[in-house]
């Protein structure tokens, strides 16, 4: 999964930091709905820390690369004296790389949209600045430019091929590494940033390079497999229609409204564009809300979903250091810590997706890896990635570690795991990640990747992956991302075996209290380690064998197009094939067709509703019951 979003905005610390007086503020009603929306919790600690800075000198200029969209971090720009005006009557288009038009923040001519224009007009109060930053950037389909920006992309490196807005990335995704030759540090457009900027703090951070931002993300649906009368799902457990969507995701719930996530980063990212000196970065990322479903890894707060199953959780997703070389040939990226596996063109990150739902070769993917990842540019266009976890959705610390097999201690036979002690998670081992991209090559960009190999031991999701990504560009409005992969477990034990449903009914003797525990009963992942969203065992073809090799298959393409700087439709068309069942419960082939809008009202807030059409071989929607699920669903993505 790409964790790659919103790059490509030109670095604070080469623009001044100078104090603008108060100025009057006009609030349109967009501002004060924002402003109850986000309110008092996302400044509580910057007003704590915040007194107004001396003013810096400015910088030297240096000439903007037009390859790219000029985007900065506003905050640091040299605000102009303020003065009162009046809100806008309206927002202007935006068009291409710059935005275009008559009017702009408090009326002003579009030819005003700067850097230092806009930091004048926002004012010096943090809540002020906040929410004014917005205000200015309404209609916009970039952040304020500067013409004093340095290059963003490195000297013959492809162009960027995408632009934010619209699109959910700038660069194809690849994933596992800081993009390599267009990232400049301190990079991220963030009203949070521009708010605290001024402020003795928000300097100190401009210095550093460092960053804090986000988002929050509120998502809902209608199902058709709702339960008829019953209303929204109560809880994770309770309510008839709790978790019926699935396997689709991450709208499992139908008929409700959620917090999908909200999400904090504080990081600092290495300047991939200069040549001259190593740098360095870090990245850590907090998620709260119900999408923590999708990026648990087994040992890291993993009770939330498996002893108890909450409907909201919180996770730590990407808590990794990074160390740029740019001296060994193009430039080499060591990144140690949790990551989001690679490659993909979805992610679990709301605003890296260009729809709300995601595919089912998503979902049943892997999410994370905890390791060393390394990623080298051969040349400007050919990047080679290898890397070594612990597996997928496993915890270094949870390697090599046994418990008691509850089985055996109780005096039965367990045909499965003989033993009196078995591995905690069998597929936290060794693991090897190796992937070769290829990119600018006739418009397109393919990413081939073995992902965390290792035997392939049935563990709590030790995918074996094998695949590829694809992207082209047709022109400046239209492109396709397609992804195909294989994926496997060994010795997965065998539903459909007399022997393992004989273990599995022992489950409510052993443990009479225990949730669900008729399953994987008599290995690590059944009770009382795992009560909840056990790992599947599979349903092998071969009856007799005990255990087998689960597989299955995904295909997904994306079809993008641009009709205006601020929207872009997504047309997803999938098959996706769980041969064994094991992935989604049901062994099943299936289908969907999704549509979806990208809807954004400035760089800072997106909406996107959809609709999609699934179909299954075999009953799997509504729990089991039906072949087919029309969902209309749709979330709003706020940035911070």
């Amino acid at each position: 999964m790409s964790e790659h979003t919103r790059n490509a905005r030109l670095p604070s610390y080469d623009v001044a930091n100078v104090n603008a007086p108060t100025g009057g503020r006009g609030w349109s009603t967009r501002s004060f709905l924002l402003a109850g929306t986000l309110g008092a919790s996302l400044f509580a600690g910057s007003a704590a820390l915040a007194d107004q800075a001396g003013a810096a000198s400015a910088a030297p200029p240096v000439a903007a690369d037009q390859a790219v969209a000029a985007r900065i971090v506003l905050a640091q720009a040299t605000p102009p004296a303020a003065t009162s005006a009046a809100p806008p009557s309206a927002a202007p288009a935006a068009s291409g790389a710059a935005s275009t038009g008559t009017s702009i923040i408090y009326g002003r001519p579009q030819s005003e949209y700067t850097a230092a224009s806009v930091d004048k007009a926002i004012g010096t109060n943090i809540f002020a600045r906040f929410f004014n930053y917005y205000y200015a950037e309404e209609g916009q389909a970039s952040a304020p430019p500067d013409p004093n920006a340095p290059p963003t992309i490195k000297a013959g490196w492809p162009a960027v091929p995408q632009t934010t807005p619209p699109m959910p990335f700038t660069d194809w995704p690849y994933g596992g590494t800081t993009l390599l030759g267009d990232n400049r540090t301190a990079s991220v457009d963030s009203p949070l940033m521009v708010a605290i900027a001024h402020t003795d703090f928000g300097q100190w951070l401009s210095k550093a390079g460092i960053q804090a931002y986000g988002w929050v993300d509120f998502g809902g649906n209608l199902s058709s497999s709702a339960g008829k009368g019953c209303g929204s799902s109560q809880g994770a457990q309770g309510g008839c229609n709790y978790n019926v969507n699935s396997p689709s995701a991450y709208a499992y719930n139908a008929n409700t409204v959620q917090l999908n996530q909200a999400v904090i980063y504080v990081e600092r990212t290495p300047d991939t564009v200069q040549t001259d000196h190593v740098d360095w970065g870090f990245r850590f990322s907090a998620i709260y809300g119900t999408d923590y479903h999708y990026t648990t890894s087994y040992g890291v707060a993993s009770y939330q979903l498996l002893q108890h199953n909450y409907l909201y959780g919180y996770d730590f997703p990407m808590v990794y250091g990074e160390v740029y070389v740019p001296q060994v040939l193009h430039g080499l990226l060591i990144r140690i810590g949790r990551y989001i596996s690679l490659p993909d063109i979805e992610a679990q990150l709301a605003p890296n997706n260009y729809m709300y739902t995601h595919s089912l070769t998503y979902t049943f993917d892997n999410y994370t890896n905890e390791g060393i990842q390394t990623s080298l540019a051969v040349t400007n266009h050919v990047i080679v990635q290898l890397g070594v976890s612990v597996g997928t959705e496993a915890a270094l610390w949870h390697a090599g570690t046994t418990e008691v097999n509850p089985v055996v201690a109780a005096g039965y036979a367990d045909p499965l795991y003989t033993g009196g002690r078995f591995k905690v998670d069998p597929g936290a081992r060794p693991s090897v990640t190796g992937c070769l991209r290829i990119d600018d090559y006739f418009n397109s960009d393919v990413n081939l990747c073995a992902d965390a190999i290792n035997t392939g031991v049935w563990g709590y999701n030790n995918l074996q992956w094998y695949g590829l990504t694809f992207y082209h560009k047709f022109d400046s409005r239209f492109h396709v991302s397609a992804e195909f992969y294989t994926e496997s477990e060994n010795n997965v034990p065998n539903l459909n075996n007399a022997t393992v449903q004989g273990l599995n009914a022992l489950g409510p003797t052993l443990f009479p209290n225990a949730q669900n525990a008729g399953v994987d009963v008599g290995t690590p992942f059944g009770a009382p380690y795992i009560l909840y969203n056990n790992p599947d065992e599979a349903q092998c073809k071969d009856h007799n064998a005990l255990t087998c090799t689960s597989r299955s298959y995904g295909f997904v393409t994306y079809w993008n197009y641009q009709p205006t700087p601020l929207d872009n439709v997504s047309l997803r068309l999938e098959w996706y094939d769980d041969a064994e069942g094991q992935r989604t419960g049901y062994a099943a082939v299936y289908y969907d067709v999704g549509i979806g809008v990208q809807h954004w009202l400035s760089p800072q807030i997106e909406f996107r509703p959809e609709f999609t059409e699934y179909w299954a071989s075999e009953p799997s929607f509504g729990n089991g019951q039906k072949k087919s699920q029309a969902l209309l669903s749709g979330d709003v993505i706020i940035h911070f």
